[in-house]
């Protein structure tokens, strides 16, 4: 793993509070208390001893308080339970040398403009995931976009949804079923808003030029959270770089 950046150390700043001054308590007084020069006469019977070979009566116990159960409908996310292609999670300040598999895919082709990116990629999965709920067959793994060609104005790409195996027979329509790319490749971490993943891009490109590392002409997006809209701050997306 090849750090990105060093760690920034943050110094620590404890505040102590003063601690009140105790005044020293007065001396003893030497003169008799009142009780001692006017001592009241004794109205009751002493304690009777205790009986050392009788126990003192059991005290009841408490009764404890089981935990509350979890809401019988607490379920966990089925979209967000899905594996990522490498099962060790990225991080936005390293870079990790990973092995893409190459896993059975749902495919669909598609392209956008650059300003309409996320709402067209949000479209083709939600295609990609209704055809195969049509066809009976279940997702297996997060949503990737693999994109083949870029210019000024936009993009093409192929939508992928790993799933458990090829099915025999492929659904009607224009999915059509493969295997996500696979190799050595890079990952790069985004976590932040999909409008400022261009900001990891320039770190991959300046990491590329000054390791003088050769890729392949394509770059794969994993989202690791759903991909809502542009805005969304809390997206997650590994970006994967094939070395050549």
């Amino acid at each position: 793993m090849i750090r990105l950046r060093p760690a920034l150390a943050a110094a620590l700043v404890l505040a102590h509070p003063a601690l009140a001054q105790q005044q020293p308590p007065p001396p003893p007084s030497t003169a008799p208390s009142p009780a001692q020069t006017n001592p009241l006469p004794t109205t009751t019977a002493p304690n009777p001893p205790q009986d050392p070979e009788r126990s003192a009566a059991p005290q009841p116990e408490k009764a404890l308080t089981p935990p509350a159960a979890p809401p019988a409908d607490a379920k966990p996310n089925a979209a967000t339970a899905r594996p990522t292609l490498v099962e060790t999670p990225g991080d936005a300040s390293d870079v990790d040398e990973v092995s893409l598999p190459a896993k059975p895919a749902a495919i669909l082709a598609g392209k956008a403009k650059w300003e309409e990116a996320a709402q067209s990629l949000r479209q083709i999965f939600a295609r990609i995931e209704s055809d195969l709920a049509k066809a009976g067959i279940a997702p297996a793994g997060r949503p990737i976009a693999v994109f083949t060609r870029t210019d000024d104005d936009g993009f093409q790409y192929e939508a992928m949804i790993p799933v458990a195996q090829t099915p025999e027979r492929a659904p009607e329509g224009e999915l059509r079923f493969g295997t996500t790319p696979s190799g050595k490749a890079l990952r790069f971490s985004h976590k932040g808003s999909y409008e400022g993943i261009d900001g990891t891009y320039e770190t991959l490109t300046a990491y590329l030029d000054a390791k003088d590392i050769m890729v392949q002409d394509r770059f794969i997006e994993e989202y690791v959270t759903d991909l809502t809209d542009g805005t969304d701050d809390k997206l997650e997306v590994n970006i994967y770089a094939l070395t050549r």
